[in-house]
This record gives structure tokens, sequence and C-alpha cells, in this order.
């Protein structure tokens, strides 16, 4: 059995077309199996189940739909014949409600997370391409405004930024200033007031030489500050602008090219003959890397 739950919320059993949201004929059901595939374990107790799903209801009425959205929900994920028979997607056992417990489980924000750590253990840039290529968007953004989603949703994206900064500081160790800036480009696009994204941008992008493209992305940044909050760039933002404007430094891609061969890249930071601060985050002090837009 298979469940997403980033992005949108489908299942699918065996070699079956995957289920989507709108199939299930109801909506109760439906939570339920996501609530057990987010649980530890995908094992919850019938009373926290009925709690989540049903908090104003007395526990007579709350346990009498858990065995209707029980019912619903298998006759969902399995055969007719299974489901009456002999259930095996969801069972109830001494108060205990389980997910799918007799055959593999495969949940994306489980493989998810799994490849993150994957990929911390390699620091490999393609290793951390594969774990982002797993999150396909907030997890369950049709159930925003319930509780029990709320605090698992913001980990996941906090581990999805985090891991594109990893990304973006893998390759700017190596000079790779142009997939490097992929991971903020990312970031602005999703949220676009992200003002340290922005800024990590500038920075990536005069680091390349691309002086005019730095400049832009700071009126992009003030103009969207300004649109959606009503407010100016942070210190950290116009300082880092100022440096850009009135500083002649040297692209980071030539300095690479005038350093002897047998020399290894430096990771980008404190050597070059310039006052533009390596990175900025927003109190305005520099740091040797871009992970200061996290």
């Amino acid at each position: 059995m298979r469940i997403w739950l980033l992005g949108r919320f489908r299942t699918s059993v065996g070699h079956k077309a995957a289920i989507e949201e709108s199939q299930w004929r109801l909506r109760k059901p439906a939570k339920l199996v996501k609530l057990l595939a987010l649980a530890p374990n995908h094992l919850m107790h019938r009373e926290q189940a009925m709690d989540l799903l049903w908090p104003d209801l007395d526990p007579k009425a709350a346990a009498n739909n858990l065995r209707h959205a029980l019912h619903v929900a298998r006759r969902t994920l399995e055969k007719p014949s299974e489901a009456s028979a002999s259930p095996r997607s969801l069972l109830l056992r001494g108060g205990e409600l389980e997910l799918w417990p007799a055959v593999t489980l495969w949940v994306d924000v489980e493989a998810f997370e799994r490849a993150v750590e994957s990929a911390r253990r390699a620091r490999e840039p393609t290793a951390y391409q594969a774990a982002l290529n797993l999150y396909a968007g907030d997890l369950l953004p049709e159930d925003r405004y319930e509780g029990w989603a709320e605090a698992r949703r913001e980990e996941l994206r906090r581990l999805y930024l985090t891991s594109l900064v990893e990304l973006a500081t893998l390759y700017e160790e190596r000079g790779e200033f142009g997939p490097a800036a992929e991971a903020p480009r990312r970031v602005v696009q999703s949220e676009p007031a992200h003002e340290e994204a922005h800024v990590g941008l500038m920075h990536l992008y005069a680091l390349s030489g691309e002086r005019q493209r730095a400049l832009v992305q700071y009126e992009r940044l003030r103009e969207t500050l300004l649109r959606e909050l009503g407010a100016e760039p942070g210190a950290a933002s116009r300082h880092l602008h100022e440096e850009i404007v009135k500083v002649g430094f040297t692209p980071a891609c030539l300095l690479q090219q005038e350093r002897s061969p047998e020399e290894p890249w430096a990771p980008v930071g404190t050597t070059y003959p310039t006052t533009l601060p390596a990175s900025l985050g927003t109190n305005g002090s520099s740091s040797r890397s871009i992970a200061s837009w996290r």
C-alpha cells in the first residue's frame, strides 16, 4: 500500500490506480487513514482518534462514528469481500487502531525524511535532489486548518527548506554558484516575501559576476515587501545592496580561475579582495555561506 500526503492525499493498493481524495465518499474515513499514516508505527489508540475526529461528540456517539468510518475506509481500500470478511487495511485490536499491518506500507512523508537523512550522510548533491523531489508540496493542503496536521506540516516544511539550504551550500563550496542559486529561487517562488532567500540570491548573483541581476533581485524584493507587507527591506538587505552598488569586486569565478591548479577550492567567505559580505542574515552580520537565509 502506498500513501501520499505531500502535495495532496492519494492512496493506492497493489497495482491499482491511485485513489484520489475526491473518490472517498466521506471525509472522516479519509482523515482516519491520514491520521494513521502520520502516527508513529501507524498505530493510534481509538480514544485519541475519536478525540481528534469528533471532539464535540460524547464517547458513545464518537465510537459509533469510528466504527462507521472504519467500515467505509476498508471498503474504499479493499475489495468488498475482503473488507467484510477479513479486513486487512485497518485493524482495531485491544483499543489500538493499526493501518495495514500485514503488508508493506510506503508513506511519502517517511520516505522524504529517510532520504534527507541519507543525503546528509552522503553529502552529495544528487542525494539531496532525490530527497527534495519527494517533497511534492506542503503536507495535506486540503486540511490546512486541522490542528492535528499543523505542527507536522511546519516541521516538514522546515526540513524541506533546510535541505534546500544544505544543497545550496554544497554547491557553493564547490564554486558552482549557478546550481546553488536554484535553492533560494525555489523558496522565492513559493514565498515571494521571503527576504532572506532574496538576499541569498543577491549574494550568489554577485559572486557569479552578475551584478545587474543581483540589483534587479533587490528591486524585486523591495516591490514585493511594499506590496504584500507595506515594509521596506531590512538592514542586511540594504547593506548588501549598497555594497554591490558601490564596491568594485572580483567575481568569484575569476578568483577560481586565478588560483593555482594545486590549490583546493576554498569555501566562500573570507578571502575575496572586496568588502562584499560573503553572506548576510537578517541581523546584518556576515557569515561564511548562504545558510543565513534559511
